[in-house]
């Protein structure tokens, strides 16, 4: 019998037979199945697979093909920091669909189902009057495409530190990179949000 999760409108169909069996390599209690362990981090990988890749279309194949790799090696998996395991996945998954895809312009697509994500952000709080909710919008805008801007490296970087929170440590491990390279890559990348900022201020 297959599933299907739910991820910001969209659908990941899994096998839920397969799910099953994978739950039982751990010998471990009934929580420990793959939706369980793995499944509550789909967001975070669906931000960092948009992230890096910039593209819609092309995060959502990136999100598929890195979950379907999750169920795969899920066996393997020692149970120790999911959330960690699961962007090591994508991350690697992006990068190599990047390299099969060198040279090909990647055109984000209008009405797009992120587009309509996007839009429902913008939507005044009720917290919020309209001018402070448009002003918030048009920073968080400004913010977004200065990140986009950024080399991939540092752009990874400083998506899983500063959005997704995770440790300098953390970071290391998803990336294969030392922690020295890691704080270098974050000071390089605040450094360049940084003169952005100025450069956007003064224009």
């Amino acid at each position: 019998m297959a599933i299907s999760v739910s991820q910001g409108g969209r659908w990941l169909a899994l096998d839920h037979r397969r799910i099953g069996r994978v739950g039982d390599v751990l010998n471990s209690s009934p929580g420990d199945t793959f939706e369980a362990v793995v499944l509550p981090y789909l967001d975070a990988a669906h931000n960092l697979a948009r992230w890096l890749m910039r593209d819609p279309a092309s995060a959502e194949d990136v999100l598929q093909e890195a979950m379907l790799r999750a169920l795969t090696y899920f066996p393997s998996f020692k149970g120790v920091n999911p959330r960690g395991w699961l962007l090591q996945i994508v991350r690697n998954t992006a990068y190599a669909s990047m390299s099969l895809n060198r040279g090909v312009e990647l055109v984000p697509p209008t009405n797009s189902s992120d587009e309509t994500e996007d839009v429902v952000a913008r939507l005044p709080s009720g917290d919020d009057d309209p001018e402070t909710s448009l002003i918030r919008a048009r920073e968080r805008d400004r913010v977004h495409r200065m990140i986009a801007a950024l080399p991939i490296e540092l752009r990874e970087t400083l998506v899983l530190r500063e959005l997704e929170e995770l440790s300098y440590k953390e970071i290391a491990e998803v990336t294969h990179m030392p922690i020295g390279t890691v704080m270098s890559r974050l000071w390089r990348a605040r450094r360049l949000l940084a003169q952005a900022a100025r450069r956007d201020e003064a224009a």
